[in-house]
């Protein structure tokens, strides 16, 4: 007779029919008492004791966040798969619908801003730039389905005779650099641009941060808002800006005021303009023009040659949109198909997304030094689907320890320690892109590239800038 091996383990979670309710390692952060404290200020837990409680479907709900290419049953069944042994009752998909609507939106918002907020202490690496906590702010769209009781609130791209493509919805979120880590987020129809929706995010701001953020965010009003936060910011300007040098700097850059017929004070801000290029490892060279606006006045304290490096950070904004648009969610369009749905499960996503960021904020703990950014999002979402599935750490054993299954498993594939400018290869995945005039003009494969600024003038306006 051939030996083997016989592995036994013990599973604790909730007794009774709220056992399903869990989300594996994970529930360590988004624990029992949180999300029944949540149900009962905003009103949704269940009056009676159902074979679904709210707890559950709030867990349910996540899960599908996790698990977003399986069906309700599939996810079920991720989430009981070792609980055999408590013979527990399989809801059908109906029933898991219905539970979902009966909760609402409520529950899992409020669940995303209780754990937003920072999470990295003073020290860590790329978090911090002269002692202000570095933060950005961008904006993204989610294809929604095209049903009839969507598309009345999230439109579709308008062309010159006729709408196309997949309905939008807007969402804007400010993230911490460094981490990843989200602070804030609204959502909404793709309507009026993207100001709109950041005029409601600026109150995270506060007198210990720098705001990063693109062309387009420059509007006179924003920035004079944000300047009330106490909040510092570094800021791409248009071509539309004229600014009126009242002093130059040594470092090159220099003083302007904005404002005109727009504030009630001119703002006094600093002006950086550089020739940038970007050499790609294929040999490839291209040249841009840059404008960046900043409230940092002192060119002692914050040289422009830094602040043009700095704003690189920007793009940590678009890496996180890469792991919840093409990690979490696969590229596919969001499931839900009423207003109510969608805006839940969009924050049950960013909720997910983010008790992530917490787990490998804990693990980045435990090893001084370490650089988030070596922390593989890959890693970090498989292993704490992992658990799920077997009902790990459900209930700690050691509130203490921050290292488990997903903090070992995250440090025994860590990326390398150089970290380096990279672009990504772009590609019109999408044939109703916006950006279709793109196509051809940027590298196939993923390269690293050198980058070389050169602080100047531009005494003749910047250029606009240009799709091709």
């Amino acid at each position: 007779m051939q030996e083997k091996s016989v592995i036994t383990r013990s599973v604790e979670v909730a007794g009774g029919v709220y056992a399903p309710g869990h989300l594996g390692e994970l529930t360590q952060i988004i624990d029992f008492d949180l999300v029944d404290a949540l149900l009962e200020e905003t009103g949704t837990c269940e009056k009676r004791l159902r074979l679904l409680p709210s707890r559950v479907v709030v867990y349910f709900v996540l899960a599908l966040a996790l698990f977003e290419h399986c069906s309700y049953r599939a996810t079920w069944v991720k989430l009981t798969a070792a609980l055999t042994e408590l013979s527990l009752t399989r809801p059908s998909i109906s029933s898991l619908s219905h539970a979902r609507r009966r909760i609402g939106v409520a529950p899992l918002r409020r669940l995303f801003e209780t754990l937003a907020g920072v999470v990295g202490p003073s020290g860590q690496p790329g978090v911090f730039y002269r002692g202000l906590r570095t933060v950005a702010i961008d904006g993204t769209h989610l294809h929604v389905p095209d049903a009839d009781q969507v598309t009345w609130h999230y439109r579709k791209r308008m062309g010159d005779r006729r709408e196309f493509g997949y309905p939008l919805l807007r969402l804007l979120v400010v993230i911490e650099c460094g981490t990843r880590a989200l602070l804030a987020a609204t959502l909404g129809p793709d309507e009026g641009g993207e100001l709109p929706y950041a005029h409601r995010l600026i109150g995270v701001l506060d007198r210990t941060m720098l705001l990063l953020a693109d062309a387009g965010f420059d509007a006179a009003q924003f920035l004079n808002d944000v300047s009330a936060t106490g909040a510092q910011f570094l800021i791409r300007s248009t071509a539309c800006r004229r600014p009126t040098i009242t002093q130059r700097l040594p470092d090159g850059s220099y003083l302007t005021r904005i404002g005109y017929r727009t504030l009630p004070t001119l703002l006094l801000l600093r002006i950086i303009e550089a020739h940038i290029t970007v050499t790609l490892t294929d040999g490839t060279t291209r040249t841009e023009q840059w404008r960046l606006i900043t409230s940092l006045l002192d060119h002692t304290r914050y040289p422009a040659r830094e602040l043009v490096d700095l704003y690189h950070e920007r793009w940590q904004a678009e890496t996180t949109y890469y792991s919840i648009k093409a990690t979490m969610l696969h590229g596919r369009v969001l499931r839900s198909r009423s207003i109510p749905g969608l805006e839940q499960e969009v924050y049950a996503m960013l909720t997910a997304y983010q008790a992530l960021i917490r787990a490998a904020a804990d693990t980045a703990s435990t090893q001084p030094g370490l650089d988030m950014d070596r922390i593989s999002f890959t890693i970090l979402i498989e292993a704490a689907t992992t658990t799920i599935t077997t009902a790990s750490a459900v209930l700690p054993d050691d509130p203490t320890n921050l290292l488990g299954a997903i903090g070992q498993a995250v440090l025994a594939n860590l990326l390398p320690t150089t970290r380096r400018h990279r672009v990504k290869a772009r590609t019109r995945k999408n044939p109703t892109s916006k950006y279709s005039p793109n196509t051809k003009h940027h590298p196939a494969t993923t390269q690293t590239y050198t980058f070389h600024a050169h602080i100047t003038t531009f005494e003749n306006g910047l250029a606009s800038r240009s799709r091709s």
